[in-house]
């Protein structure tokens, strides 16, 4: 089970080149396609608090170019270039919780010449020079999605926060009826839960009620301070293996190479180490809020279904040691200048 949590292709040194080289290539691509005044929008230096703005509700002063300002060809190079951090499943899902704005907009009545659900209101930044020299990164954000990239030179080193939410959780009426953005994240949550025996049960379910929102929010130190709900050594098998089936889901928002990174550090922190804390209605029925956290030493996933009579969902995977790319990179950028 561990060798598939962390199962390497015999190809990982090729295809890591492969992408490396992509990343900055990309970047410098949809640079190069900017004009001097979308430029001057777009571009930051690394070493600046804008870096660690973490917001994922609508706003109308973020910092950046938007998709909105972006001619065809320009968002196709966004899109390239979100391709390189993100997967492809995943940069779906992304197009998918942008259209939805515009669903947000039918329902609250919006008058059209009202942007405040817009799906061109999603913001690219780039930090310092994308280069196989230097250290920088890049945001992609907006309304219900939010990841935040780093690198240093070639190689993707930090990809959190990294935030996907959708409202409404299942489209109720339209021509996109029955749609579901998150649904893999929520049928994943409840799949782990209803295994569970009515003795993990009683370890897992902390509370009868949901928290309101994500508890780490949009802060820019993530921590939980005291884990809670069922360890995964205290899990039967099957349980273990959905558990890790639902860290596998999350860490796969991100391309194949990093992804296995990333659960690399999970294992080598400890498995036994995870917990997985459930809150609120047990039963997936709209109007009856749930939560559910995955939290370790190096990680902590949320997942929070409350607002809107429990029809709106927010995600976040937060890297304990790397979140806006860690101390010890902004250190490296800052020794080196």
């Amino acid at each position: 089970m561990i060798r598939h949590f962390l199962s390497i292709c015999v190809f990982v040194f090729f295809l890591s080149s492969a992408q490396a080289q992509d990343l900055v290539a990309k970047a410098n691509a949809f640079i190069g396609m900017l004009d001097n005044s979308q430029r001057a929008k777009a571009l930051y230096p690394f070493d600046t608090a804008e870096r660690y703005r973490f917001m994922y509700v609508p706003l109308d002063d973020r910092k950046g170019i938007s998709v909105n300002e972006l001619n065809k060809s320009q968002r196709a190079a966004l899109m390239d270039l979100l391709r390189t951090c993100l997967s492809e499943e995943t940069v779906k899902k992304v197009n998918d919780i942008m259209q939805l704005d515009i669903i947000l907009k039918e329902l609250e009545h919006r008058k059209p010449e009202d942007h405040y659900r817009d799906p061109g209101k999603y913001f690219a930044t780039i930090f310092g020079i994308p280069s196989s020299k230097t250290i920088w990164g890049w945001r992609f954000e907006g309304h219900h999605v939010a990841f935040h990239f780093s690198a240093d030179k070639k190689q993707l080193v930090a990809g959190t926060p990294g935030f996907l939410g959708s409202n409404p959780a299942i489209v109720l009426s339209g021509s996109r009826k029955g749609e579901e953005v998150l649904k893999a994240e929520t049928d994943g949550g409840f799949a782990l839960l209803h295994a569970f025996s009515p003795e993990e049960l009683k370890k897992a379910i902390i509370d009868s009620a949901a928290p309101g929102e994500i508890i780490t929010g949009a802060d820019r130190k993530a921590m939980i301070d005291h884990p809670s709900g069922i360890r995964y050594s205290e899990m039967s098998p099957r349980s273990q293996q959905l558990f890790l089936q639902l860290i596998n889901l999350y860490i796969h928002r991100y391309t194949k190479l990093f992804a296995e990174d990333m659960l690399k550090e999970i294992q080598t922190a400890g498995l036994d180490k995870l917990w997985f804390t459930w809150a609120g209605y047990t039963e997936h029925v709209i109007g009856r809020p749930y939560y559910y956290r995955i939290q370790g030493p190096t990680i902590i996933i949320e997942y929070d279904n409350t607002q809107n009579n429990a029809n709106h969902v927010h995600t976040v995977v937060r890297d304990l040691k790397t979140d806006f790319g860690g101390d010890l990179l902004l250190e490296h950028y800052r020794q080196s200048h």
